[in-house]
């Protein structure tokens, strides 16, 4: 396939006229007009968008949505309890829905009854809790639990009731269920009426593997038994991830339970599933709990209660989510009209997902080797065997496996969105990758837990990439996918920039994050911030108050406004070309405003958060939730300027009239609220109806700026296996990590390097040191030796301030944002990601260990930089460790 990666979206549509020729029943589509017409008519928001995520999700459709709306606008709907004309209206509609629900899985309320519930997981535990286990004693053996180890995560947790009530649960491999089946393994004997409980998914949420049908007969009839144990069998088959695009008919399949989930299936209502129970099964369930609405009687003051007679009045515990359930009506008619049923979906899906997995598996690099892994026990021949989901990790030319983090990153830069990890279940992915359960074990200690990001651990993959196709996907999905993965893997020398996958190229759509990640410790006690106010009043530290700036095409550049502040930083433009004795610091930046635009200065003062005022304000949404330059990039167009004479900041932008804002709050006026950074709670406040006008319009939606009060401590997390010297709390301002980042000139002019000269067609120069080293959105830069030098570092000290360094900064899309013009270019990440062998680090977290507040600190350009070697760090040139010049005012 190296031949093919020079003309990606040429050679994929030849590949998708060629292919598959002898199978004309799987054409794509649904036979009813151009399925680019309902894309575009039924979910316009794509438009630009590769969703390729829908076994997490899938997405409601606009007319779904609409009719739902105007159902609520033109009826009331009260509550089913009630015995008024609207409650009554509730309940008969609640009802026709549970008919059309059986009737969507080829069944009938007199074999099957739907118990609605807050999600699969609450059916799954409402079969944990209800079904007639028999514990071990002397006089029985007692009940089994058995589920397949490719099950998902709320499987596995039933385990854990049936462990307390003394029943024996025990895992089942595929294989070994296979080969039972072989065996044609029996224990039955019809006077042992013991009972025992196997579980298993229709589909693998994990590979999309298929598993048969067939197995419910062959257990309850006790031909097939998971175990070795005499006693009647029971089966529940869980169909969350299965249904979502395939027809399940329950006429030929009677599984004992059937749990559902309506969300994978229509995309709307979220928080609504059902358990679908066996009439014939139905009567051996106990409940010990009795809520609102499932009792014919009961007296408060003796134990006396009669339960309702159905079993769904009998456990659905309070008022359901009757507006939920009057939803599910339009979601069947929209996916019915829309598509003409789920075998038309089943197919389509599948053939999206067999050209996908045909082309994906066929990509080598131009030594042979395969560009993917793919987990699959399958050959994605049929989708009796295989649903529409693939699961993979992407390899280097050497056959190393790049971790599923990276992937995502540049998969999110092409607006391709796809899952990463072990998606809720763990026996597989520890299966298919080879992760025994000692190294999950070591795994967990090293700091990797379900859902973060920690994608390798001594060169071993902890999950992996899995992508999904929904019954509104297209085949211009499919090749967006697979040129994403030829670009970024088989074009990486070639020229730039980068296609996009979709030309739509929106602004508002543009993804990145903040620079600076996740929570490292700092170092420092909480203290009044009098000592260099008061010192302020008389330095040199930039107080000229700002101006209207001057129309422009953009917005100035950061180094315009240097100048502004600037007086001496020429000498410090002269090292940035790299200096021959000991590093120097040449730039000094804070981001008063999180995600915005850099303040450059010359000699700042230092506070026990880092630099003053850094990371002190955030933009946030109409709902309270940060913004960044992921969901915003314009953010780098807003402009803060901090006069600290006049204790002011003043914000610019493009086309608005600069507004100051106080650096402190009005304790008596301001209202503190809570907000979240990176999963940390921190005590805020509003800074007015006035600046929220201001970014409202700017943006062309609702916005607030808040900043963190002045009261509140955040504490830093202890990250990066490094410990906090004895006696001091580290605190953070609005900072993702650490109080400090820190990067080195010469490791950027080694990336300026790479990136200007992979350009093979002799065009200008696409990025400036100074560009790149503003999407590094460092506090401090300077003017190391050698490239990456910085990364042997333990200790700096500058002037009389001493850091610990924490380690290397995880960079994602936000180095991709111009942070001039808020535009993006894949290039960068992908040229980081080659050059630092899989792993996109830049720059050095810093936090103080030990700090002095009782006088003014200030950090300086053109102070000298001390490094500490790490211990295991062998011959490298340093500069004397002799006292330098105090920086301290």
């Amino acid at each position: 396939m190296a031949g093919a990666a020079v003309e990606s979206g040429r050679e994929l549509r030849a590949f998708a006229r060629s292919w598959d020729p002898s199978a004309p029943r799987l054409a794509h589509g649904y036979g009813r007009g151009s399925l680019r017409e309902l894309r575009a008519r039924e979910f316009g928001r794509l438009a630009g968008t590769v969703y390729l995520d829908h076994a997490g999700a899938t997405l409601f459709s606009q007319s779904q949505l609409q009719s739902f709306t105007s159902d609520l606008m033109e009826n009331i709907y009260g509550n089913p309890h009630s015995q008024n004309i609207s409650s009554k209206l509730t309940h008969d509609t609640v009802e026709q829905v549970r008919y059309r629900i059986l009737a969507h899985f080829h069944t009938t309320a007199e074999d099957y009854s739907v118990i609605f519930t807050a999600g699969s997981t609450a059916a799954l535990k409402l079969v944990a809790e209800a079904f007639p286990w028999v514990p071990q004693g002397p006089e029985s053996s007692g009940s089994w639990f058995c589920y397949l180890t490719d099950s998902h995560t709320s499987v596995v947790g039933m385990r854990n009731v049936t462990m307390a009530m003394n029943v024996m649960s025990t895992p089942v491999r595929p294989e070994d269920l296979w080969s039972a089946k072989e065996r044609r393994a029996s224990a039955n004997d019809p006077d042992c009426k013991l009972p025992h409980l196997f579980c298993y998914p229709a589909q693998s949420n994990f590979s999309g593997a298929r598993y048969p049908l067939s197995w419910i007969e062959d257990i309850k009839s006790g031909w097939l038994c998971p175990v070795s144990t005499l006693g009647k069998w029971f089966v529940l088959l869980d169909a969350a991830s299965y249904v979502s695009t395939s027809p399940l008919d329950l006429s030929a399949h009677q599984a004992d339970f059937v749990p559902i989930s309506f969300y994978k299936i229509f995309g709307f209502p979220t928080g609504l599933g059902a358990l679908l129970v066996h009439n014939r099964v139905a009567p051996l369930l106990r409940k010990t709990y009795f809520g609102g609405g499932t009792a014919s009687a009961y007296l408060a003051g003796e134990d006396f209660y009669i339960p309702r007679p159905s079993v769904a009045q009998r456990f659905e515990d309070g008022t359901i989510s009757f507006l939920g359930v009057i939803a599910l009506k339009h979601g069947f008619d929209t996916l019915e009209r829309l598509t003409g049923g789920m075998e038309n979906i089943k197919q389509h899906t599948f053939t999206l997902a067999q050209y996908t997995y045909t082309a994906l598996s066929s990509l080598r690099y131009p030594n042979g080797a395969p560009v993917v892994r793919i987990y699959s026990d399958s050959d994605f021949s049929s989708p009796e065997v295989q649903g529409p989901v693939i699961n993979f990790n992407v390899l280097d030319d050497k056959g190393n496996i790049i971790g599923y983090s990276q992937v995502d990153k540049m998969a999110s830069l092409y607006n391709i969105h796809l899952r990463t990890g072990c998606f809720c279940n763990t026996g597989a992915c520890q299966r298919h990758l080879g992760i025994n359960s000692e190294m999950v074990r070591k795994h967990f200690q090293a700091g990797h837990v379900c859902g973060d990001n920690m994608d390798l651990i001594d060169g071993q993959p902890t999950g992996s990439v899995r992508i999904s196709f929904g019954y509104m996907s297209t085949l211009d999905d499919a090749q967006a996918f697979l040129r994403f993965i030829i670009d970024t893997r088989l074009h990486s020398s070639g020229g730039w920039p980068v296609p996009q996958a979709c030309a739509d190229t929106r602004e508002a759509g543009a993804p990145s994050a903040e620079g600076q990640a996740d929570v490292a410790p700092a170092v420092m006690r909480r203290r009044s911030l009098s000592p260099w106010e008061d010192a302020l009043t008389g330095s040199r530290v930039w107080n000229n108050p700002p101006t209207a700036m001057n129309a422009a095409p953009v917005a100035p550049p950061v180094c315009d406004v240097t100048r502004i502040q600037q007086t001496p930083s020429e000498k410090a433009a002269g090292v940035l070309e790299g200096a021959l004795g000991a590093p120097v610091v040449t730039n000094l930046y804070l981001y008063p405003i999180k995600s915005c635009a850099a303040f450059e200065v010359t000699r700042w003062p230092v506070g026990n958060q880092g630099l003053l005022y850094d990371r002190s304000w955030m933009v946030v949404n109409h709902n309270g939730v940060c913004l960044s330059q992921k969901q915003e990039p314009r953010l780098c167009l807003i402009q803060p300027f901090i006069d600290l004479q006049q204790r002011i900041m003043v914000i610019k932008a493009k086309g608005m009239e600069p507004i100051e804002v106080p650096l402190e709050e009005n304790s008596e006026r301001a209202q503190i609220c809570q907000s979240k950074v990176c999963a940390d709670r921190v005590n805020t406040y509003d800074c007015g109806e006035k600046i929220s006008s201001w970014l409202s319009t700017f943006f062309g939606h609702p916005c607030h700026l808040i900043k963190q009060s002045s009261d509140f401590q955040r504490n830093a997390k202890k990250k990066h296996g490094k410990d906090q010297p004895s006696g001091i709390t580290a605190t953070l301002s609005l900072v993702n990590e650490a109080q400090y980042l820190l990067i080195n000139t010469s490791s950027i002019l080694e990336l300026h390097q790479q990136l200007n000269t992979s350009d093979e067609n002799g065009k200008e120069e696409l990025f400036s040191v100074k560009d790149l080293s503003l999407r590094f959105r460092a506090n401090i830069i300077i003017s190391g030796k050698r490239a990456f030098e910085e990364e042997k570092w333990d200790e700096i000290s500058i002037g009389s301030l001493h850091f610990q360094v924490l380690g290397p900064c995880h960079r994602c899309q936000m180095i991709c944002i111009d942070q001039q013009t808020g535009q993006r270019n894949q290039h960068v990440f992908q040229k980081l990601s080659e050059s630092r062998e899989r792993k996109v680090n830049f720059g050095m977290y810093l936090m103080h260990t030990s700090l002095d507040l009782s006088s003014p600190c200030f950090l300086s350009v053109g102070s000298q930089v001390l490094p500490v070697l790490k211990e295991n760090v062998e011959g490298h040139d340093l500069p004397a460790s002799e006292k330098h010049q105090d920086v301290t005012s």
